[in-house]
């Protein structure tokens, strides 16, 4: 297994976790396994894309491929990914996909302290 499948593996078990865990009041959360992880997945032309759909609500993945001036293969393939983990989900309205973000903002938590302590730990 590579480390990207190793990587959407534990993504996935978090997603998971949250469908049949707490339903109170904490949102939903994706969580990564490390700062390399978050920035893969998280570049800015993946933001921008999110961003895009969000705003303007494009009705298929052509039209938000057009709307961020990008090839419509590697649009289709970076939401493909971003559906996989649970960051958009598609409405099928007959032959199209329409790509929808599900959330109004995006809160990323980086702890540094449990990082100076797993190393130091390590050490």
């Amino acid at each position: 297994m590579n480390a990207s499948s190793e990587f959407h593996d534990e993504v996935t078990d978090g997603i998971e976790s949250l469908d049949g865990g707490d339903t109170g009041d904490s949102p939903p959360t994706l969580s990564f396994t490390s700062y390399d992880d978050l920035i893969e997945a998280l570049t800015p032309r993946v933001l921008d894309l999110i961003e895009v759909i969000r705003r303007d609500e494009p009705a298929s993945i052509n039209e938000t491929a057009r709307v961020v001036d990008r090839d419509v293969k590697n649009v289709h393939e970076e939401l493909s990914r971003l559906a996989r983990l649970g960051i958009i989900f598609f409405e099928e309205e007959g032959q199209r996909k329409r790509p929808v973000v599900w959330f109004d903002e995006l809160v990323i938590t980086l702890p540094f302290d449990s990082e100076i302590s797993d190393r130091a730990t390590a050490t």
